[in-house]
């Protein structure tokens, strides 16, 4: 009779199904160390066991097989850690997406009873440090963070809230012009620092409060609310980042002003408040 501990025995010390086995059995992740040729029961040794709970924990993680046998074929406990380590980096990238999703979710199912307030803004020119470039939309909050601390190296004493300009092809084609500045009275010319000039322009304003995982739906309320109050969008989006990273680690804390450029309005008192 063959020694070691049957597929039942075994399941039963690893929380396994038999079925579960077998198919770990099949993808030559957990293969039994004998097999009955007569009768094809499967026997498995206990210093076995502790590989089965690997796979167990790995896959209970949503680790895909392959991953999985690349984890158990590793050479060295680095290289194991390494495999799992990008795993879980994914799986928390997908965590913060779902969060995300949630919570733009139970804003717009439960929306505030209050809504957004908006005022129609006039920006005069403004002078600014700037760097700018063509950007892919998924691609536009890596270029931001590289671009900003560009310009924070580079200004010595830069004087009011930093901001970007975006295009509105960057979200109507998800690729476009993106312009992030600091606003500075001699600002330099220095890598791709530059000085620029914000043409004078009339904003309807609105403050996003919390971090940017919901930002689409404070856009939205701003859209809405431009159309109720018949005006006309003329020109590229303007951000500024009132209270943001740089400023607490705490995002309930961010505040980011989005400002739509509308065509003139010759009488504000007739806009609905």
């Amino acid at each position: 009779m063959p020694s070691g501990l049957s597929i039942g025995e075994f399941a039963r010390l690893t929380h396994l199904s038999v079925r579960t086995l077998r198919r770990y059995h099949e993808a030559e992740l957990l293969v039994p160390a004998h097999v009955d040729e007569l009768t094809g029961y499967r026997y498995y040794n206990a210093d076995q066991i502790p590989t089965a709970q690997v796979i167990h924990r790995l896959r209970d993680l949503d680790v895909p097989l392959a991953t999985v046998r690349r984890i158990l074929e590793a050479a060295d406990p680095q290289g194991r850690s390494d495999l799992v380590a990008e795993h879980l980096h994914r799986l928390e990238s997908e965590l913060e997406r779902t969060r995300a999703a949630v919570k733009s979710l139970r804003r717009l199912l439960a929306p505030d009873p209050a809504p957004v307030h908006v005022e129609v803004r006039p920006v005069p020119p403004t002078t600014v440090a700037a760097v700018e470039g063509d950007v892919d939309l998924d691609d536009v909050l890596g270029w931001y963070a590289g671009a900003m601390a560009e310009l924070d190296a580079t200004l010595r004493d830069p004087d009011g809230t930093p901001g970007g300009v975006y295009d509105n092809a960057l979200f109507a084609a998800g690729h476009g012009h993106v312009l992030v500045y600091r606003p500075s009275q001699d600002p330099p010319n220095r890598g791709r620092v530059h000085p620029a000039v914000l043409p004078t322009v009339e904003l309807a304003v609105a403050t996003h409060v919390g971090d940017h995982d919901d930002i689409d739906v404070t856009y939205g309320e701003v859209g809405a609310w431009v159309v109720a109050n018949a005006l006309s969008v003329a020109g590229p989006v303007r951000e500024s980042y009132l209270v943001g990273p740089r400023d607490t680690r705490d995002r309930s804390q961010w505040r980011t002003e989005i400002g739509w450029p509308v065509f003139s309005v010759t009488d504000l008192t007739a806009v609905t408040p």
